[in-house]
């Protein structure tokens, strides 16, 4: 029935131009009949759907592939602080070993000057038991010369 249509090369349905008005009335109301029309206008709403589901579909892979950025530039910021912190936590390791030698050179000057303290009153008992000595001594003089001083 549709052979007429055809065209001879891709086989695709062509209206025929010699044909007459009335045939084409004809052809045009049982089409209608039969739906293709109807079938025309589906397919062409689901080559739309189509065509937004494809571009949901790009849309969607954009966001994915923004997401991967995200992440990844993330990833790469969080391995940055972590090294970071690392390093801080080295940093203060190497800082409490530093005050922990500096508590210990503390107490070793403290020791030292408790010992130097301790021998300044040592000495300073030597220098007073000189002292007691030479007064004793000049006292001794003093007398003696007195006593020959008198007569």
């Amino acid at each position: 029935m549709f052979d007429k249509f055809k065209n001879e090369e891709g086989g695709e349905m062509v209206e025929g131009r010699n044909e007459e008005v009335e045939e084409t009335s004809s052809v045009t109301e049982s089409t209608s009949q039969i739906g293709i029309g109807e079938l025309i206008g589906k397919r062409a709403k689901l080559e739309e759907a189509i065509d937004y589901v494809g571009l949901m579909i790009k849309n969607l892979k954009d966001k994915r592939t923004l997401l991967e950025k995200d992440i990844e530039e993330e990833s790469v910021d969080i391995k940055n602080l972590k090294e970071k912190l690392q390093k801080v936590s080295e940093y203060i390791e190497e800082e409490n070993r530093g005050i922990e030698e500096l508590v210990n050179k503390r107490k070793q000057v403290e020791n030292e000057a408790d010992e130097v303290g301790s021998i300044i009153n040592s000495l300073r008992e030597k220098l007073s038991g000189v002292d007691r000595v030479i007064d004793d001594e000049g006292s001794k003089v003093k007398k003696i010369k007195e006593s020959r001083d008198s007569p």
